[in-house]
């Protein structure tokens, strides 16, 4: 039976505990009284409950009416939300926007542009791919994605196809486990003996793509393909590496790794670019996308700073 209940009975049911009497709602909603009372009837035979007290002369709610009164309102609320996202969708479609984004970029950053899209955009659809160096550029050429986050010093596949954008900057720390033997070693450690251990270096994972590693100071290379497994391996204390102050700050709060300090080794920071094909013209949602993705994030709490960027994968 409650296959039957429709939004008018609903309506009906929530006007006359807001007027307070049957006639008061049919004056709300502009009905015949007789209509307000058939509504509230049907509602009652589909719930199998009483909804008013019959022996008052004010609409006074039963006990089941209270507690479904809530709910009633509840399903008028997404029914109106419902209708007014179905307008926008009719006076301009769904937006969408689709966007590849290279792992390095920090997470929350991007977490919450989209939640600020999302509030601003309601019914906004979203392609998300995380990809690592060309991969993003790549997914831009086949059509799969419109934009790409992606790296500066990462070569662009497809040359003269592609136009970047300059989104913001990020600083990488050169980091170890606290057991490794490089952070037994005080002050600034030179490239020499950075050479004389493991350097853990994130590669493309796209079979085909240029070989791209920056900030590699060792002959004595492990490979990965993914910055998680990185950090990972890193904490095991496997292997010393570059990692983007956001993902490691925390960690290094709490010691379970520690910054390494570089004599005479100078890096760039990590430049985060837009990528698109050249030509395109960002829509609305887009263009908002890219201007909350180019804010700089906050400092962590707990992270060390300093006054000149880090540059390396």
């Amino acid at each position: 039976m409650l296959d039957n209940v429709t939004i008018n009975q609903l309506r009906a049911f929530v006007a006359v505990c807001d007027q307070g009497s049957f006639s008061g709602a049919a004056r709300e909603l502009r009905r015949a009284q007789s209509a307000i009372s058939h509504a509230i009837s049907a509602l009652e035979t589909a719930f199998d409950v009483m909804l008013f007290e019959r022996n008052t002369r004010k609409a006074t709610l039963t006990h089941a009416g209270r507690s479904l009164l809530p709910d009633a309102r509840g399903v008028i609320s997404r029914t109106e939300e419902m209708k007014m996202r179905a307008v926008s969708i009719a006076e301009a479609g769904v937006p969408q926007v689709s966007i590849a984004v290279d792992t390095y970029f920090p997470r929350a950053l991007l977490i919450e542009s989209l939640r600020t899209l999302q509030v601003d955009s309601p019914t906004i659809a979203i392609n998300l791919r995380m990809t690592t160096m060309q991969g993003g550029e790549r997914l831009v050429l086949d059509g799969t994605c419109a934009l790409a986050v992606t790296i500066a010093d990462v070569p662009e596949p497809g040359s003269g196809t592609l136009e970047r954008l300059h989104l913001c900057d990020e600083k990488m720390v050169t980091v170890c486990a606290p057991s490794h033997p490089l952070a037994a070693m005080a002050g600034a450690i030179p490239r020499e003996e950075f050479g004389r251990h493991i350097q853990l270096v994130v590669t493309d994972n796209q079979p085909d793509a240029e070989r791209t590693q920056q900030g590699v100071a060792s002959e004595r290379q492990w490979l990965v393909n993914d910055l998680g497994a990185k950090h990972d391996l890193l904490k095991g204390s496997l292997c010393w590496g570059h990692m983007p102050h956001h993902l490691v700050a925390e960690d290094l709060a709490k010691g379970t790794l520690v910054e390494l300090q570089r004599r005479a080794w100078h890096m760039r920071p990590l430049t985060f670019m837009i990528s698109q094909r050249r030509g395109h013209s960002f829509s609305e949602c887009e263009t908002r996308l890219v201007e909350l993705l180019g804010k700089r994030p906050p400092v962590s709490k707990g992270g060390k700073t300093e006054a000149s960027g880090k540059r390396g994968r």
